[in-house]
């Protein structure tokens, strides 16, 4: 069997019980980075993609501290943009977030996120995003 690259995961999320519950899920599949505010979450990816270590999956809460995780999204596809990285060569980026709203969902789906899961959390639903980005495979 084909060993596949652990990802590097980015996690912007305030509730460090949903933080939590999220790093638990992804943790078997790569390195994770944790951020509690908006504006720190866009100096580390930048700081990444600077460092060519992009991140491959980026979990985004919408209601933050700092910026919005809607702002945040734009932030980090803008750094995307300015580095020459576009379309699936930039993270996947899934928004995690208790709003379900269809304004909420469609903005953000306009801004280029991949995915989108409303609050609660639950391991079927981020498997099943990340199944769906081919970011791990599906369960046999």
């Amino acid at each position: 069997m084909m060993e596949k690259k652990a990802m590097d995961i980015l996690i912007v999320e305030d509730d460090p019980v949903s933080c939590t519950l999220i790093k638990t899920i992804l943790s078997p599949y790569g390195q994770i980075t944790t951020c509690a505010d908006g504006l720190e979450a866009v100096a580390v990816f930048e700081n990444a993609l600077d460092n060519n270590k992009p991140y491959s999956l980026a979990c985004l809460d919408i209601m933050l501290p700092g910026i919005d995780g809607q702002d945040v999204l734009k932030r980090l596809r803008n750094a995307e943009n300015q580095r020459g990285i576009s379309g699936l060569d930039g993270v996947r980026i899934i928004m995690v977030t208790a709003l379900g709203d269809n304004k909420s969902i469609m903005r953000a789906f306009n801004a280029q996120c991949e995915g989108y899961i409303v609050k609660p959390i639950r391991k079927d639903k981020v498997l099943f995003q990340l199944q769906a980005l081919g970011l791990i495979p599906e369960e046999v």
